[in-house]
């Protein structure tokens, strides 16, 4: 179900590999993990499914078991070519990266790539804007194992160096934060950690590799909710872990000890989604901004939180590190409460109510991170309403949200 890095001569398309640093992200998501002998020829690599591997007599079984699994056929939970595809391919979009492994969803990979570098009596640093499930993972399961947790100001940057003690074994970063949207000084971070050996983990899903290359950036191991902007359909549940120079190995260990697997099926769906991720995030990306700068002007939102914009914590970090923006932000209604901002929300017509988000398709959450916060203070004139942006038409978008503040200040 893994993918180290390789650098064979060919991947089936007449493409050698060690030039392909040179391609740009756009060919990179098409060309990705489709080597000869999975494609066979054809476009996809198809969906192998398996669970027993048959074995020629009992002397190639034990030399088998003998053998490094990888990229060979062992066992269905090692994965076959079709995990291995979207695997291999995700370890390309990410310069600098040994190696990435696949997981049944984005807490899942987290959960795992955090197991894989803490152990009993270990402390793990985590920013106060982190998503909820990760904050749950640390109360919860790492709590009862013996690890603590302690919660820093997403802004901390370079300053981290002065909250890193004795038993501090890794700093996670989540940038920016999936409710408000701070950005972190992610190499400001990464260099205090590994001035005290200490491991870093990003959970880089809002801007996938493709805006924020995190392997490049020094962090140790990268991780997506491929559920979102990789898959982009709204329909699997998958995640990845990629590792830096040294790391996989680890992660490796603690993904087949946990039995973390994922369906080839699944595997196969997140391939499809990525070969258009480019084309999706870049369209989504510049939807978005047109329409945070739209609510900026109007008199009923106080704030919008969007990276891009300059009063967004973070702004000047976010120009220098990040290609691009995606489809996802916040904006902070001006006084009103439940009721209100239930009224925007409920009757809009090309917005859809749900958790998740990076499908082709539009969202609208009412969202409180003041229920997630553990060392900062959420303060905001009104009610939050995050916006996940599809591919729908940016003017129907507008009007839609034009009317659905109408109704705000009818109800407020």
């Amino acid at each position: 179900m893994g993918c180290r890095s390789h650098h064979a001569k060919g991947d089936g398309r007449g493409v050698n590999r060690d030039d392909k640093a040179e391609i740009e992200n756009e060919t990179r998501v098409v060309q990705a993990g489709r080597r000869a002998e999975w494609t066979q020829g054809i476009v996809n690599p198809p969906v192998w499914r398996a669970s027993t591997i048959l074995y020629d007599s009992v002397a190639d079984l034990r030399a088998s078991g003998k053998r490094d699994t990888h990229h060979r056929l062992f066992y269905g939970r090692r994965g076959t070519p079709t995990q291995w595809s979207l695997a291999d391919a995700l370890t390309e979009l990410e310069p600098g990266a040994s190696g990435t492994l696949l997981y049944p969803s984005g807490v899942a990979a987290i959960a795992t790539a955090l197991l894989a570098v803490l152990s009993p009596g270990d402390e793990l640093l985590l920013p106060d804007s982190s998503y909820d499930p990760t904050r749950a993972l640390a109360g919860g399961l790492l709590a009862r194992m013996g690890i603590t947790t302690r919660f820093y100001d997403p802004m901390v940057g370079a300053a981290i160096a002065q909250l890193i003690g004795e038993r501090t074994r890794a700093i996670f970063m989540e940038s920016p934060g999936s409710l408000t949207f701070e950005v972190q000084d992610v190499p400001a971070i990464v260099a205090a950690a590994r001035a005290h050996r200490i491991v870093t983990l990003l959970d880089n899903t809002w801007a996938t590799p493709l805006l924020f290359p995190a392997i490049a950036r020094g962090v140790d191991y990268t991780i997506l909710a491929c559920t979102k902007y990789v898959v982009g359909h709204s329909d699997v549940m998958l995640g990845s872990v990629t590792a830096g120079h040294g790391r996989y190995d680890a992660l490796r260990t603690a993904t087949y000890q946990l039995g973390q697997c994922v369906s080839p099926d699944d595997a196969w769906l997140g391939s499809r989604g990525l070969r258009t991720m480019a084309l999706r995030l870049k369209a989504q990306g510049s939807a978005a901004l047109q329409i945070a700068q739209w609510l900026k002007m109007q008199p009923d939102v106080a704030r919008v939180l969007h990276p891009a914009l300059p009063d967004c914590p973070g702004h000047d970090v976010f120009v220098r590190d990040f290609k691009g923006g995606s489809g996802l932000f916040s904006f902070v209604l001006d006084g009103g409460g439940e009721a209100a901002r239930a009224a925007l929300i409920d009757g809009l017509a090309h917005f859809g109510i749900g958790y998740s988000w990076g499908g082709f398709e539009s969202l609208a959450l009412p969202v409180d991170p003041h229920h997630h916060r553990s060392c900062t203070c959420w303060h905001a004139e009104g009610p939050l309403v995050r916006l996940q942006i599809g591919i729908e038409s940016v003017d129907d978008l507008i009007a839609d949200l034009d009317a659905g503040l109408a109704r705000f200040r009818a109800a407020r």
